[in-house]
């Protein structure tokens, strides 16, 4: 999982309530268990037309925010089912940082364990940016992750709360394998001493 530090970029206004996984990543793409492809079905319903066409209105669909890193949206993002392919689906798109009044509470989770930052901020805050995003390229904001803030383009700061371990695992690029293996070696003593104390157990070879 890449780390998350400090990120500037073009954030794009997507200004709906109750966004869910299947506006996301629609169900008919979660055939797959990998991570990459995703991208181009994000938001799949919102960005094409029934007949596969771009649709010209989705914001995601025009300059500058084809390379959106970071999304503002309203509130109860991520609601509906569980899938990880949603998080999975903007990180592939490039998102990076997604804002909101609220989440859906597995969502969230989700977003952290694939590297991806969910800011929670007032909505009147989320509007505020929103409308600083709208101004285009040039409008560019910084979520500083260390300090806990987002900059405005106008240099302004909103301060936002993170969890201490969520924040260290995102600095750290730590997803849940790499949290365990960054105790690899005592597992592997410990495993040596069962296989010396308890031999019998199958799956168990002694060096």
């Amino acid at each position: 999982m890449d780390k998350f530090t400090v990120l500037t970029g073009i954030a794009a206004p997507l200004p709906e309530e109750n966004i869910d996984t299947d506006k996301i990543i629609p169900a008919r793409f979660l055939k797959t268990t990998k991570r990459s492809g995703l991208g181009e079905h994000a938001f799949d319903s919102m960005r094409y037309l029934p007949d596969g066409s771009e649709n010209p209105d989705f914001v995601l669909n025009q300059e500058p925010y084809r390379k959106s890193e970071i999304l503002i949206t309203l509130d109860n993002l991520g609601c509906g089912s569980s899938r990880e392919h949603a998080p999975w689906a903007l990180l592939d798109f490039g998102i990076r940082c997604v804002i909101a009044p609220s989440f859906a509470d597995i969502f969230h989770n989700n977003c952290f364990k694939n590297g991806i930052l969910p800011i929670v901020l007032p909505r009147a805050v989320c509007e505020e940016l929103m409308e600083d995003a709208r101004m285009g390229g040039n409008a560019r904001i910084t979520i500083d992750l260390p300090r806990q803030v987002v900059v405005r383009p106008d240099g302004s700061e909103v301060p936002f709360e993170v969890d201490p371990l969520r924040k260290h695992l995102l600095l750290e690029g730590l997803d849940d394998i790499g949290q365990t293996l960054q105790h690899e070696q005592s597992i592997e003593t410990f495993e040596k001493r069962r296989a010396q104390a308890q031999p019998w157990i199958p799956g168990i070879v002694l060096d």
